[in-house]
């Protein structure tokens, strides 16, 4: 067991993980807090490489349990040390993880006849992943692809706001949308067409119009820009989301949400239509 009371070598190379993309890259590694977040990374068979632990008072039950059961270096950190580490700007939290980061690999996500899939095209805000990430756990999505130059999904911010479903749901990166139309192929030539539907005010029609029970691959375009002419080519359908009010268009997590939700909805329909 180690202990760490000062700013030293070790303290600063946790602190990159939080503030330094290419220093959290190049180390595979990231922070999560939490209780269920930390639970739901050891249940989905994540590596922990490290616990850190207030060493200034008792452990609770919960965090007994898992310095017991996840065999890892454990660090004794002083309280204002891991508070630094959780940037909370009142107490410290009891236990933070360092946990390795999942390959980018689009094989992690499971394509099947039910198949419901993400892309999340250049996003910028981290926060906006991780509510995407979150609703998509929530209504049955079996991934999420993050494609271009865009915000980390394991950003502290982006891996908090998903409340643990990071580690339920396959959230896999590429630099581009090729990677993802040749995944796509192979996935076609083994007997799996899956749909791939773009999200836009100006779409073809409504999302409660169009067939969501399929397999699909709903695409979110950029925050700014929306979705870009090289997505919009790839499409086979567009859609919209009906709206009254002066917005033009909706937040692209909450976008996401409505029509993960209107999908759920067809999908629940016709599971009960098949029992009638």
């Amino acid at each position: 067991m180690q202990r760490i009371s000062t700013r030293n070598a070790r303290f600063q190379q946790f602190q990159t993980l939080l503030t330094n993309r290419t220093k959290r890259g190049r180390a595979r590694e990231f922070l999560v807090q939490g209780v269920r977040p930390v639970t739901m990374a050891v249940e989905h068979g994540w590596t922990v490489r490290s616990l850190l632990y207030d060493a200034s008072r008792p452990l609770s039950r919960w965090a007994e349990e898992l310095m017991r059961g996840v065999a890892t270096e454990r660090i004794a950190m002083a309280p204002e040390l891991l508070s630094e580490l959780s940037e909370k700007t009142e107490g410290a939290p009891e236990v933070l993880a360092v946990v390795e980061m999942a390959p980018d690999d689009l094989s992690r996500i499971t394509v099947d006849e039910d198949f419901l899939g993400l892309v999340f095209d250049r996003p910028t805000q981290p926060g906006n992943i991780g509510s995407i990430v979150r609703s998509a756990d929530a209504f049955g999505a079996r991934g999420l692809v993050v494609t271009g130059h865009a915000a980390d999904p394991y950003d502290p911010k982006a891996v908090r706001a998903t409340t643990g479903s990071f580690f339920a749901l396959p959230v896999v990166r590429t630099p581009s949308h090729r990677e993802v139309a040749q995944w796509l192929d192979g996935e076609r030539e083994r007997g799996r067409p899956v749909v791939v539907v773009g999200t836009d005010e100006h779409g073809e029609c409504e999302a409660a119009d169009f067939d969501l029970t399929q397999p699909v691959l709903l695409v979110i375009g950029n925050e700014t820009a929306g979705l870009s002419a090289a997505w919009r080519e790839r499409c086979d359908h567009v859609i919209s989301i009906p709206m009254t009010g002066s917005a033009s268009s909706l937040n692209a997590s909450n976008a996401a949400s409505v029509v993960l939700y209107e999908a759920r909805r067809q999908r629940l329909a016709k599971e009960r239509g098949r029992h009638l």
